[in-house]
């Protein structure tokens, strides 16, 4: 590969990552591997200037504003900042600056947060707008998200006529990994870092969703001051405080020295952060000079970034335990000897999977190297062979579960070891949540919190237990009282007869949910019916397949899942179908509901075209018999017209009821 396809390649690779990050919030590298590709790349370019290109990713900020937000055009451009990895470079930098300025220099030092940067602007001291910084000229309007943020002011105390003010908006560890705890037991994807599940909030259409993510905001630059002048940027920062901000804190330095020193000082401390940092910024104090520096085309000159490397350090493995996760997967963990990280002390490394043991080979006693992934999770990276101490043995993860007993097995579609038990202490909360919700035996009162009080006060240890809870009993509870606790139960008590269907979609077998379990009832009829089928026998019902119908039979035959399903019937849990055919007239016709209809919601519509004999489809496709269109109908009415499949109204499908 010639220099020209190297560059092209590297700015191909840089850009592609610059979408992973800054657009869709999921960067697949770390921040200083990201770094690493550009450094590469700005050498080269500076080598080779006949090569030079205006849309190159070294000379504009990475991100772009998305559509889905009114675009705003900044007043005073959100520009990078060149990056220095060394202290020789951060040693140059300083060498630069006095030769610009040999009267003398005076630097801020600032620890340079992870987050999404954001303009705020204000009249009057009313907040007006924000908006994302985008490409650095061009951003998105987010201003409703972010007068959801906790600590972002929405009116000033004593300040200028007009302010633009810079600043990142940030999730807290705390917050983070509260939220990532939520995440785990809904079963959704856990959120990579901090900064990630910032900017997917700030993201949102909806300003509740935001509001619910406990965002927060620190602001580290005044862009524009109408009505007030300062001379330094600590008098800003200072100002900034005043006017009500959380500000960024800052060093005075007067030397290289004085900036290495504060470097290193910030970098012990990241840990004692409620923000993550990934480096230090140096920039220069007065004002004045830095209209006299001036700017590359997406850079300051007068300020530089010191970015921190992710630390390696050995340690020795002293046992490998795992855990069991509330959705059940197994997760092993390397318990090492103390080592200091990323400011903090680690005594724990995740080793991620079976596969990842296998691969690194990781035993107890192996000497390893250790680092923390995205500054967050400490993980092993490698073993190192040459330390191995001898009578070591691979380490597999266990074929019972450690918490329950039961048996592991393997995703079919993945890496993950997962207990299967019914009963098992570590998924309870998880369990018990999906038991009650709205798609299985929709208990109306009993969410995350409710449960979690419950588990907490030892009244509930498994989702069969909810029909052996007492009104006076859950009065007790913080928050509760009487006519709360008597609420709960009356719901709890209708749901005895929610029906087979909505019971199977409760019980969380895999692949099981609401449409799987509207076929097995209706099939069945009787959960005892059910319960007596052959693997044979379950693959012959229509829509289950045998992955699906391993799944049911692992199930069934598990001792702690037959418990529960004899406390349910102890309980007057209702084991029928329930389900009465009106008639057969949509007999071997499939239809699908899109849009919004008047006259019943897509759930009720389609359980009037199942008691008539029809399936209820969720995607359109040749084997589509009808589908019926409401209002603001999408793509499934637009596919539909393209396969020739008859579109019926409101209107047309109440005339084929009648």
């Amino acid at each position: 590969m010639d220099v020209k396809q190297q560059i092209e390649a590297l700015r191909a690779e840089i850009m592609e990552h610059n979408r992973h990050y800054y657009d869709e919030d999921a960067p697949v590298i770390s921040d200083f591997e990201y770094d690493a590709l550009m450094r590469q790349l700005e050498e080269l370019e500076a080598a080779h200037p006949e090569f030079y290109s205006a849309s190159s990713p070294t000379q504009k900020v990475g991100g772009t504003a998305k559509s889905s937000f009114a675009p705003v055009v900044h007043e005073v451009p959100l520009e990078s900042l060149n990056d220095v990895f060394s202290f020789d470079e951060l040693r140059a930098f300083d060498e630069r600056m006095r030769a610009e300025l040999p009267e003398g220099v005076e630097y801020c030092a600032e620890p340079k947060i992870d987050g999404l940067s954001m303009s705020l602007e204000y009249e009057n001291g009313v907040f007006v707008r924000g908006a994302t910084r985008g490409d650095g000229v061009t951003g998105e309007d987010v201003t409703e998200n972010l007068r959801t943020v906790r600590s972002l002011p929405l009116r000033l105390k004593n300040a200028p006529e007009r302010l633009i003010v810079r600043g990142e908006v940030y999730m807290s560890r705390a917050v983070f990994e509260e939220l990532n705890a939520a995440r785990e037991v809904n079963g959704e994807p856990l959120l990579a870092n901090p900064r990630n599940a910032a900017a997917g909030s700030m993201r949102q259409q909806d300003p509740k969703v935001a509001a619910s993510r406990k965002l927060d905001i620190i602001v580290f630059n005044i862009q524009k001051s109408v009505g007030r002048e300062f001379t330094t940027h600590a008098e800003t920062l200072d100002a900034l405080r005043e006017f009500g901000f959380d500000a960024v804190p800052y060093t005075i330095c007067r030397s290289y020295e004085d900036c290495a020193a504060a470097v290193e000082s910030i970098g012990e401390r990241r840990g004692e952060f409620k923000y993550d940092i990934d480096g230090a910024v140096i920039k220069i104090n007065s004002l004045a000079e830095r209209v006299e520096l001036g700017s590359t085309a997406k850079a300051p000159r007068w300020a530089a970034a010191y970015k921190y490397p992710p630390e390696k350090k050995e340690s020795v493995v002293r046992d490998i335990v795992v855990q069991v996760g509330r959705t059940g997967v197994l997760t092993p963990k390397a318990v090492i000897e103390p080592v200091r990280l990323a400011g903090t002390t680690v005594t724990n490394a995740t080793l991620h999977n079976q596969d990842f043991i296998d691969k690194l080979d990781v035993r107890i006693g192996d000497t390893v190297l250790v680092r923390k992934a995205g500054e967050i999770i400490p993980e092993v990276l490698e073993v190192v062979k040459g330390k191995r101490p001898e009578g070591t043995e691979p380490f597999h993860l266990p074929a019972y579960c450690p918490e329950c007993g039961s048996p592991i097995v393997r995703d079919e579609d993945g890496v993950a070891m997962r207990c299967t038990g019914a009963e098992c202490p570590a998924q309870r909360l998880r369990n018990i949540i999906h038991f009650a919700s709205r798609e299985a035996m929709d208990i109306e009162g009993l969410g995350q919190a409710v449960a979690d009080a419950l588990i907490r006060s030892g009244q509930l240890t498994s989702p069969a237990g909810i029909y052996y809870l007492r009104a006076e009993e859950v009065a007790k509870l913080d928050r509760m009282g009487k006519k709360s606790a008597q609420n709960l139960i009356d719901a709890i008590d209708k749901s005895r007869s929610a029906g087979l269907a909505r019971l199977l979609c409760a019980f969380g077998i895999r692949q099981v949910g609401q449409k799987a379990g509207k076929v097995l009832a209706a099939h069945f009829g009787t959960l005892d019916r059910l319960m007596e089928a052959s693997l044979e026998e379950l693959q012959a019902v229509p829509d289950i397949g045998e992955v699906t119908a391993g799944f049911i039979r692992q199930w069934l035959d598990e001792p702690q899942a037959r418990h529960q399903i004899e406390l349910l019937r102890q309980a007057g849990v209702s084991f029928e179908s329930g389900e009465t055919r009106t008639d057969n007239r949509f007999e071997g016709l499939t239809f699908v509901l899109t849009g919004t209809l008047e006259g019943w919601t897509r759930d009720e519509a389609a359980a009037i075209i199942e008691s008539r004999g029809g399936k209820a489809s969720s995607s359109v496709s040749k084997k589509t018999s009808y589908v019926v269109a409401g209002e603001s109908a999408g793509s499934k009415l637009t596919k539909a017209e393209a396969l020739g499949i008859p579109i019926l109204t409101e209107a047309e499908f109440k005339a084929m009821l009648e």
